[in-house]
């Protein structure tokens, strides 16, 4: 599971301060974010899946790490991102 290049860029403009940059915190959260959204429709479809499972549980925890970064570096970037998203915490 992918994200189209359309949605990636829209979603890079949105969080990034320019259109090229990925390497934001807030960037990596939302790609991650649309990727795990793809990954749970995904097992819904198909639950003996279990390669797609593992691989969806990692992104959650990458995506943990990356908020509770976020969190010690600027506590109000994370709640303005963590709004956004609609990741509750």
């Amino acid at each position: 599971m992918t994200i189209d290049s359309d949605r990636m860029a829209e979603l890079v403009s949105q969080f990034g301060s320019n259109e090229k940059d990925t390497g934001r915190t807030e960037v990596q959260i939302a790609l991650l974010t649309e990727r795990i959204s793809e990954l749970t429709a995904h097992s819904k479809r198909s639950p003996n899946d279990h390669d797609s499972r593992r691989g969806l549980l990692k992104l959650v925890g990458q995506r943990r790490r990356l908020l509770d970064y976020l969190r010690d570096k600027d506590v109000k970037r994370y709640r303005e991102l963590i709004k956004e998203l609609g990741i509750r915490r």
